[in-house]
């Protein structure tokens, strides 16, 4: 499995929300938590959201959380305040542990092909389903990330983070029974 298969599978779900992954459990309700029945977060709680270009309503995981060798259906809506034009870009940080397996800038527009969205993303409600298939080859253990998010003009369209783990398989003799 290459390791690139599962980072795409985080990326699609952050574009699919601009959103991602946090631990094993359904929200809180939270100050931090995405509404929804999903475990996604908001990076600061000290940011002021409201100056954000995209409004998150809902995220639904299914399932929740995630599992390595299934297909994880995301339904995310919201309103997009301002159109999201081409040179967007989002700043990523993925970790295995502690371990930094990725730390770099992507280009927005590109990421967000993922879900089969073209940019610009135009000003209004949007509503998107989207399935990933998730490798079954995903290496067990707990992945963090964090999607930092800009339109072309450098404002700020949102920040989330999140904690996926993936539970260790047993010893391989029972797994398909």
């Amino acid at each position: 499995m290459r390791l690139s298969a599962a980072v795409i599978a985080l990326l699609s779900t952050s574009a699919t929300a601009l959103s991602v992954f946090r631990e094993n459990s359904v929200s809180t309700n939270g100050e931090l938590d995405v509404p929804g029945k999903s475990p996604l977060r908001f990076c600061d709680a000290a940011a002021d959201r409201k100056d954000d270009i995209i409004i998150i309503e809902e995220v639904v995981l299914t399932p929740n959380p995630p599992e390595a060798g299934q297909t994880l259906t995301i339904e995310a809506s919201g309103i997009v305040k301002e159109a999201i034009e081409e040179g967007a870009y989002v700043n990523l940080q993925v970790k295995y542990g502690y371990i930094r397996l990725i730390n770099t800038s992507a280009d927005l527009c590109k990421e967000m092909k993922n879900v089969e969205l073209d940019c610009p993303i135009e000003k209004g409600r949007i509503s998107i389903t989207k399935n990933v298939d998730l490798p079954k080859e995903i290496p067990p253990g707990k992945y963090t990330v964090e999607a930092d998010v800009y339109n072309s003009d450098d404002k700020h369209i949102t920040c989330l983070t999140a904690t996926v783990i993936f539970p260790r398989k047993g010893l391989g003799f029972f797994d398909d029974l």
